[in-house]
């Protein structure tokens, strides 16, 4: 059972089950990822394990960063992500974490950011209905009422109205693997998840219920 790995999107594609269905999948590269920091209650008052993930050139990485991957004798790397856990045990500094963690059949959370689309009207951004188009009317794709005037003679905090679309971290979750390719880093997950191709993704295990995060 693996911690948690980071990937990238490739994109998706089908599976064909047995009676002859179409399974949409994602496909993933996972990992490999490098282990580059090892938290515990002593040094850090909390226990968790970092690793990172994506090439990047060495010019890129500003001294701190490159500092901080020396330790664990890593490369340079483009992203790093730490998971909560019990215990590091079995974990060791600069070891590597692939997608053998992982097996077919099995349920992952998946965590990436949504395809930003920009600032978006009520239509695209909501679903709302527009308005009529004839007889002089002039509020084909208007919001309509934001809300009373003189009582509370505001609009209220949270309501729907235009703005950015998409482009925010989300979680889809329970997610089952279909296929593990160790050879070439893949993991194939049915149904969709966040993001274009290319998009950075957090895999990890999925929760069960009454499970608690570590502290």
């Amino acid at each position: 059972m693996s911690i948690g790995i980071l990937g990238k999107k490739l994109g998706m594609s089908q599976f064909f089950a047995p009676d002859g269905k179409s399974i949409p999948v994602t496909v993933i590269e996972a990992g490999p990822c490098r282990i580059t920091q090892l938290k515990t209650p002593a040094t850090d008052g909390y226990t968790a394990a970092q690793i990172g993930f994506g090439d990047i050139r060495e010019k890129l990485v500003n001294r701190p960063a490159a500092g901080h991957l020396a330790k664990s004798g890593s490369e340079p790397l483009r992203h790093l992500t730490e998971y909560r856990l019990d215990s590091v045990e079995g974990l060791e500094l600069g070891g590597t974490i692939t997608v053998e963690g992982f097996e077919p059949g099995q349920k992952v959370d998946v965590s990436g950011d949504t395809i930003g689309r920009g600032f978006s009207g009520y239509q695209k951004r909501h679903g709302f209905s527009r308005g009529p188009m004839t007889h002089g009317s002039k509020n084909h794709r208007e919001p309509g009422s934001t809300g009373a005037g003189t009582t509370p003679g505001r609009v209220y905090p949270g309501k729907r109205m235009a703005g950015r679309y998409g482009g925010k971290q989300i979680t889809t979750k329970g997610l089952i693997i279909l296929k593990v390719d160790v050879e070439r880093n893949l993991l194939v997950v049915k149904g969709s998840v966040p993001g274009k191709p290319g998009a950075l993704l957090n895999i990890r295990p999925a929760r069960r219920v009454g499970d608690k995060v570590a502290n």
